[in-house]
């Protein structure tokens, strides 16, 4: 097996510069834009850009949070959501639990909410505009370039496949495209990896497969039953072993054959 390098990049994003995780083997046969969870660019995620590239993929594991500084590190972007999720999924976009969340909140908290649940259309527009400058960066490096995300990421990296001729997507319990109709502009095969005990994000996969149908996508689903949100991220008590193992060889298998 080649040796593995690493490095700390910067790419020009819509809305600055945005700090980027990089791994390579020595000569990449594709590349793979690898897209975090709501606690931003943690170790886990870099782990996952080092697997890749143990694969033979140029990996890049950007920091979609790289605007907002250190407020939105995992610490407190933990402590934040936690009064987010004491709320039933159904009421945490009500306006009305918004505010009272807001108003037990502390001054960092509040801030955090503020960019993470009451701006969060606007965030995913401008994370999702990053996305695409970073897929037009590293398609300048490799023929072909495939995208990973988890959780939120997921959702990103689903959104990025109705603007940008990637590839190959693999979607781990992410959030449809918004609208879903714009699943018509995918180009490339997408893979959506859901926990069956995922009720927020299952909900919407009716729809989804309607899209999907309607517009003739190649797109394979896999529902893990007993495992829950998150089920890939072995520093979190949602591991699921089974499931991890499962789906990261079935990722594999999608970029093997999409990025080859």
């Amino acid at each position: 097996m080649s040796s593995i390098n690493e490095s700390e990049i910067r790419i020009q994003g819509e809305s600055g510069e945005v700090k980027v995780y990089q791994a390579s083997p020595s000569s990449p046969k594709a590349g793979v834009i690898v897209v975090h969870e709501i606690w931003g660019l943690e170790d886990h995620i870099r782990d996952v850009a080092r697997r890749f590239a143990k694969e033979g993929y140029l990996a890049v594991a950007p920091n979609l949070y790289s605007k907002e500084g250190e407020l939105l590190n995992p610490k407190n972007i933990e402590s934040a959501m936690s009064l987010v999720w004491s709320v039933p999924p159904e009421r945490r976009r009500d306006p009305n639990m918004v505010q009272e969340i807001l108003g037990k909140a502390n001054e960092t908290q509040r801030k955090v909410v503020e960019t993470l649940v009451v701006n969060r259309s606007s965030l995913e527009e401008r994370m999702v505009k990053d996305l695409a400058r970073i897929y037009d960066h590293l398609h300048r490096e490799v023929k072909k370039v495939g995208s990973v995300g988890f959780c939120m990421g997921g959702g990103l990296v689903f959104q990025l496949a109705t603007e940008v001729p990637i590839d190959a997507t693999a979607v781990f319990y992410g959030a449809n495209p918004r609208p879903v109709e714009k699943v018509e502009n995918i180009k490339g095969k997408v893979m959506g990896l859901y926990a069956g005990e995922d009720l927020y994000i299952n909900s919407g996969l009716p729809e989804l497969m309607s899209a999907v149908v309607k517009y003739k996508k190649d797109f394979e689903l896999k529902l893990y039953p007993g495992a829950v949100h998150a089920f890939f991220n072995d520093t979190r008590p949602t591991y699921n072993e089974a499931a991890a193992r499962d789906a990261w060889e079935r990722t594999l298998r999608l970029f093997r054959g999409a990025l080859a």
